[in-house]
């Protein structure tokens, strides 16, 4: 189970002294936009809450502004630190807040392999951005829990306690049941199938 640690002390006159955290490879869609504002389709191959690694058919300059639209990821700003045959590495510059958010996203795609239920292949994954919640068992007890994966019909959540598969829960306001166990936590089948606005806490 993939999860983000802070990279190594690194020499500081290395690119990448300029990641405070490791990349993860990730197989993620997007477009991007070069400073002359010539737009090209992308795929991160690689990627941290720090930089990402693209291939693209774009060829910018080192140190010139890149304006992306990544999927699940959104829109990231950055500068680039070198490039490839077929592409380049980006920094990206975000605030601390937006890093965590980002961790956590990546986090979710490293993993989502992993966690996804099988009676959730029917529905689109959507990309948590608040990831903290309560889950709460039929006695009223509650745990603070992290989602990890999150669709219209289930999530997967990073929690201390192991209910037995089939007990009734509430994640949030949604009732379900735990389906399944791994190593940071449960899966939960959720009731009846969400709408989006159902989850807006959570997106």
């Amino acid at each position: 189970m993939f999860s983000f640690q802070p990279a190594q002390t690194r020499p500081t006159h290395t690119i990448a002294a300029q990641r405070s955290f490791q990349r993860v490879s990730v197989n993620v869609d997007g477009r991007l936009m070069l400073a002359d504002h010539e737009e090209y389709p992308c795929i991160v191959i690689d990627m941290s809450p720090g930089d990402v690694s693209l291939i693209c058919a774009g060829q910018p300059r080192v140190n010139e502004r890149i304006i992306a639209y990544l999927d699940h990821l959104g829109r990231l700003e950055g500068n680039v630190l070198s490039l490839s045959n077929d592409g380049f590495v980006m920094s990206i510059n975000a605030t601390e807040r937006k890093r965590e958010k980002l961790a956590a996203q990546l986090t979710w795609i490293a993993n989502k392999h992993e966690l996804g239920l099988p009676e959730d292949r029917r529905h689109d994954r959507l990309t948590p951005r608040n990831t903290l919640t309560e889950l709460t068992l039929e006695d009223g007890s509650r745990y603070t829990c992290r989602l990890m994966d999150l669709s219209l019909s289930g999530a997967a959540v990073d929690v201390e306690i192991r209910p037995v598969i089939g007990t009734p829960v509430r994640l949030g306001n949604m009732r379900g049941r735990v389906v399944r166990h791994f190593m940071e936590g449960v899966a939960i089948e959720f009731a009846s199938v969400q709408s989006r606005e159902a989850l807006t806490e959570f997106l």
